[in-house]
């Protein structure tokens, strides 16, 4: 009875209801790839792109000669348009749709699958992001190899729907896409806002000013301006978190929400009037917290304002937009950024730039939702409309 309930998706389009048939992938083509470039071949610069598993997806290092392109391109495999080149070493499963550029791929570990007209490119692209590879599961390799991929099963429907279904969530993925590229932008404006709101350089006058504003900014100390507190008492005991329970679980790490907990002793009580921002000690990163909170570990510091006169978020992004990298794993605020100086301007400015980028980081949360929400309804559309 399993075997049968799995040959039918949970959510179909209208007019399809004949069960889905499974087969291996090896039933339905062969893996492909691109006749082996070596080291000599390539260049630093030149005409043709040469895609190896470190840049797959992302800006080529190495480029190939335009003689070599075309005399391979003609005499031994070559992806089409359409075609879903895969990465079968390092992060295994990446996909890039080809577009018919002329760009050449490493061979073995970038492949994919030619096969014939019962399976659709857009749905294979989707299958792909869903897929547990034969011969895979549990294991340490990092690498896909071609009996792997030619091994595992796909279950699919008729071509007419299968295009229906690669239509739909290629839609899906253009809107994720839009949103990731809004998202990107946001951040690159506010990175650029940083850098022109804030002096550089030595400089007590920042590049660009709110009007009304001349005067030049002071110089103080980062453990003038913060106040630091050890969080040993605020960590949770349990590690049993459940969205269900009422105080958030906070890292200072980049996931920052680990989950919630039931416990009701030992919690910050940080509020919209006395926010903190929690510091990871190791890493430098830091979240602005403005609710009440428990955390994982001590790793970390908790900040709030030795005087009231400064705005917080104001100093929030003046703490932000230090640029240091750390060079080794050893707690950074006490030997390091308590000494760190920064310019300061009057409270008033102050609460400017603070406002503007309370807003801009509003906006930039929004949208990192919408982004979330977007994911999050492909991978419920992905269960449903997918044996």
């Amino acid at each position: 009875m399993k075997d049968n309930q799995a040959k039918y998706p949970q959510l179909r389009f209208k007019g399809f209801t004949d069960p889905w048939e499974e087969r291996k992938l090896g039933d339905l083509g062969s893996v492909a790839m691109n006749k082996r470039i070596f080291k000599e071949q390539t260049s630093d610069v030149g005409d043709i792109p040469f895609y190896k598993i470190g840049t797959f997806g992302g800006t080529p290092d190495a480029f190939i000669s335009r003689d070599i392109f075309e005399e391979y391109k003609s005499k031994y495999q070559y992806p089409e348009v359409g075609d879903i080149l895969i990465s079968a070493s390092g992060s295994i499963g990446r996909t890039v749709v080809y577009q018919g550029y002329d760009e050449y791929f490493q061979d073995s570990n970038i492949v994919w699958l030619k096969h014939d007209q019962q399976l659709d490119n857009s749905f294979l692209k989707q299958f792909y992001s869903i897929v547990k590879w034969q011969g895979l599961e549990g294991s340490t390799i990092k690498r896909l190899y071609n009996k792997n991929i030619l091994e595992t099963k796909i279950t699919l429907p008729s071509p007419e729907e299968q295009a229906q279904l690669g239509s739909f969530f290629k839609q899906l993925d253009d809107t994720i896409a839009l949103h990731q590229r809004k998202l990107a932008k946001l951040k690159e404006l506010k990175q650029g806002y940083l850098q022109k709101l804030f002096p550089r350089n030595g400089s007590k006058f920042p590049q660009l000013r709110f009007a009304g504003f001349a005067d030049a900014w002071e110089k103080r100390k980062l453990g003038e301006i913060f106040n630091y507190e050890q969080p040993t008492k605020y960590i949770v005991k349990s590690t049993e978190y459940d969205d269900n329970f009422n105080t958030p679980v906070l890292t200072a790490g980049k996931s920052f929400l680990l989950g919630y907990t039931d416990e009701i002793s030992g919690i910050k009580n940080a509020t919209v009037e006395n926010p903190v921002v929690i510091f990871d000690d190791f890493t430098t990163g830091s979240h602005y917290v403005d609710f009440p909170f428990k955390i994982k570990s001590s790793a970390m510091k908790l900040l709030s304002l030795n005087d009231n006169y400064d705005d917080f978020y104001f100093m929030f992004n003046t703490l932000e937009n230090i640029k240091y990298v750390p060079k080794s794993h050893k707690r950074h605020w006490i030997s390091k950024f308590s000494s760190f100086e920064i310019y300061k301007p009057s409270q008033e400015e102050q609460q400017k730039i603070g406002s503007f980028f309370k807003q801009l980081d509003a906006t930039i949360a929004l949208h990192q939702r919408k982004l979330e929400k977007l994911q999050e309804l492909k991978k419920g559309y992905l269960q449903k409309m997918f044996c």
